[in-house]
């Protein structure tokens, strides 16, 4: 076990829905407050399926995680974002694959920082650690990551849900950049985001209405991007089969029943070449 913090986390504010805390409440955790809840319930009011996207943002997590710790013998995972612990965590996910398996956390929301100790119960043979940083500085990510994780061989940096967080393209362009070049070749990116292309017009227009009740009043406001920009996240990678898809279509089993429905989300994996 092994954690990397900075000094001075920020405080705690409970008066403002926080991203982390109401996606817990979405999936049916405990750890949120009050103003999470009514932002959730509100959320969901107006767009039901959101309950649908944030539990098929958790099993992409974990098909994911399983192809990169078997198929891709991928060992060292930066898992930025992570949000509050559920079931199956990526460090419960890839040690399951391959107990040696290290992985860091990053968050900086002080509820997730309390919850650290929750995620860092790593397997005897691997390593876990939590980084309380921000996604738009990732160098601070990188040298704290740098302490359990061997940068000059394969990480899986993982984005789940949180690039939609920052609203310019080319800021997340430019952190995206410096992740993946901090990485040798053979290291993966796993990605999901928010858009309002998938669904039809009827769910589009609810998901945008949602995102812009959320926005007026959370800090950490959503920014929706089509498959054409999220795909340019993917520059300079190897996007791996079936491409950038519906979070729901994402290397699912089949079943008598055909394909899932989509959900208004994005997920892909790509290669450093």
């Amino acid at each position: 076990m092994d954690s990397s913090r900075q000094e001075s986390p920020p405080e705690m504010d409970t008066t403002v829905p926080h991203s982390a805390r109401v996606w817990n409440y979405f999936l049916g955790g405990k750890d949120f407050y009050p103003v999470d809840r009514a932002a959730g319930e509100q959320y969901q009011a107006i767009f039901p399926e959101i309950i649908d996207i944030a539990r098929t943002d958790r099993a992409f997590l974990g098909r994911a995680v399983r192809h990169l710790a078997g198929e891709a013998g991928i060992r060292q995972f930066l898992d930025i974002g992570t949000g509050l612990p559920t079931m199956d965590n990526t460090h419960e996910v890839a040690q399951r694959v391959a107990p040696e398996s290290r992985i860091v956390y990053v968050d900086n929301d002080p509820l997730v920082l309390l919850h650290a100790n929750a995620l860092l119960t790593a397997s005897p043979e691997g390593a876990c650690a939590y980084v309380d940083a921000d996604l738009r500085d990732p160098d601070t990510i990188l040298e704290h990551a740098a302490r359990t994780l061997d940068l000059t061989r394969p990480v899986a940096i993982m984005l789940l849900g949180i690039l939609h967080f920052i609203p310019d393209f080319d800021q997340v362009r430019g952190i995206v950049t410096r992740l993946m070049d901090a990485v040798p070749s053979g290291s993966h990116m796993a990605l999901t985001h928010a858009t309002l292309d998938l669904g039809g017009e009827q769910t589009a227009q609810a998901n945008s209405e949602a995102q812009q009740a959320w926005n007026e009043q959370a800090t950490d406001t959503i920014t929706p991007r089509t498959h054409a920009e999220v795909s340019r996240f993917f520059d300079g990678l190897e996007l791996l089969e079936p491409g950038l898809v519906s979070m729901s279509r994402w290397r699912v089993e089949a079943t008598p029943w055909g394909e899932p429905a989509e959900v208004s989300g994005f997920c892909g994996v790509g290669r450093k070449p």
